[in-house]
């Protein structure tokens, strides 16, 4: 796919994730797709498979919030198979703590799929304000 393909998948994606529905998201996920979050948090580490990434990190994620999670672009920038996404999410904790993060996601793309996506976000707002992901195993 083009440069151009892939920003327009990844606009699709987000005009869905800026209403709060994640559908398109996940229907973009390659069955082996992984996403890394970066540092030392109890959320940090790569999650591998689309069925783990469904499970182990979303599930427990939303379980967290209080209300819709919302992801709002605000770049994207192209390079080849990759497409760069500066945006900010938002959600309350059930605790009634803001969950405003910003986020880099550098996204992989692959026929059509995302292959692969890395999480640069505000680790300590991760660290302060979500609960522990539960138990999962080492990753």
């Amino acid at each position: 796919m083009s440069e151009t393909e892939n920003t327009h998948l990844m606009q699709r994606i987000f005009a869905g994730l800026a209403e709060g529905d994640g559908r398109p998201l996940a229907d973009s996920l390659a069955e082996d797709f992984s996403w890394t979050i970066i540092g030392t948090t109890s959320w940090s580490g790569t999650y591998e498979g689309k069925k783990t990434v469904l499970n182990e990190l979303f599930r427990p994620l939303l379980a967290q919030f209080a209300d819709t999670y919302t992801n709002t672009p605000q770049r994207f920038i192209a390079a080849g198979d990759r497409v760069v996404v500066e945006c900010k999410g938002r959600a309350t904790t059930k605790d009634g703590k803001p969950y405003h993060n910003t986020y880099c996601w550098v996204c992989h793309i692959e026929d059509g799929k995302l292959r692969a996506l890395t999480e640069y976000c505000d680790t300590d707002l991760i660290a302060t304000t979500l609960g522990d992901p539960g138990d999962r195993q080492a990753r």
